[in-house]
This record gives structure tokens, sequence and C-alpha cells, in this order.
């Protein structure tokens, strides 16, 4: 995700609407100077459904984070039109492409937080669990898949999915906590790692 999400330009009812108003007071105002009131600021409709259906800011991130998993889930590129190899690289750009354009850098920002909460937070700890895992079985699958192509060599796909995973995580952070400039060194040495231990050479 390295734009403005699709799932935000017409919210079509009130939870998605909420939702978008949530993504902007996010962007605006990062995790630990939002409120429930600066979301309202942003929702079109009455301040008082943003209390009628939460009852904390918390509840509410914590919606919008499944929110934005299940788009998540939903808008995965697939290898449908091409090889495994193919959406490997697709999963690479996504990975050191996220949160380097203006328009999401913020969003990038905030969703670190996010997940820092989940150092003292059992709920957050859960979701981002979960979110991680999805990231793991996708992974996974596309692994799996360009083995059976004979595409990929005869790798742990599970390992293989478990140090992707660790790399966006890491490069997400990296991106927004620190001005060293080290992610385009970190992407040449990952793409030389899918080039010599992942990709089989004919």
């Amino acid at each position: 995700m390295t734009q403005f999400p699709s799932c935000f330009e017409d919210p079509d009812d009130t939870r998605a609407a909420i939702m978008k108003a949530t993504y902007d007071a996010l962007c605006e105002h990062g995790y630990s100077e939002l409120t429930i009131q600066r979301i309202g600021d942003e929702f079109p409709k009455s301040k008082s459904l943003l209390y009628h259906h939460y009852d904390s800011k918390d509840e509410l991130l914590l919606d919008f984070l499944e929110f934005m998993l299940d788009q998540l889930e939903g808008q995965m590129p697939t290898y449908r039109d091409g090889g495994a190899d193919e959406h490997v690289e697709e999963i690479v750009d996504q990975t050191f492409g996220f949160g380097d354009l203006e328009t999401s850098t913020d969003f990038t920002r905030a969703f670190v937080e996010l997940r820092a909460q989940a150092a003292h937070d059992e709920d957050y700890r859960e979701y981002f669990t979960r979110s991680d895992q999805f990231v793991r079985k996708h992974v996974a699958h596309t692994i799996r898949s360009g083995i059976e192509q004979g595409l990929f060599q005869d790798i742990d796909p599970q390992e293989t999915a478990a140090f992707f995973q660790i790399v966006f995580a890491g490069t997400m952070t990296q991106r927004v906590t620190s001005n060293d400039d080290v992610l385009e060194a970190a992407r040449s040495a990952f793409e030389r790692y899918v080039r010599e231990c992942l990709l089989k050479t004919e």
C-alpha cells in the first residue's frame, strides 16, 4: 500500500465513512495526539454516531485495523496472470515501496505507532499477530507454488515467508524512525537473496 487506499475514495456506508475519517485523522495527528473528537472533525455525519459505536479511541482504532486487514485480504495481488517469480518481484517492490510516497508516509508513521502499542496492549498484539500470520501465509503459498512450477529452489516455504515478513516490518519501521538512508542497500541485498537463494537458475 503505497498510495491512498482505494477503499477510502468513495465510502459507501457509515462504517466505511468512519474508517476514512479515522484514516485521515490518524495521518494528520498520529496515534498519541489522536482523539475521537479529532476523528469526528473528519467525519461528515453526526459525531454522536462515533460515540454510539465506540467507547474509546483504541476500540475504534482496533476496528479500523480490522477493516484494513479485510481490505488487504481482498486486494492482495495474485499471480494468476503470471508465474510465482513475477509475483515475488511484486512483493519485493511493495515491501521496499511501503510508505515511500508523500501520500502514504504519514500513514506509515501512524501504523508503526499502532504496532508499538502491541508491546503493552494484548488486543493490539493479537491483531498484529493475525496480520503477520496472514502475510506469511500469502508469501508461503507463493513460494510453494513457485517450487511446484519449477521456478524456485526446494526451500522451506514457511521459513522463507517468515524472512519476508520480518524484512517488511523492519523496512516499514526503518523508513519512519531513522534518518539513515540504508533501504536502498538493504533492497540490493534482499534482491540478491531472491536471485541466489530463491530463484532456480537454469
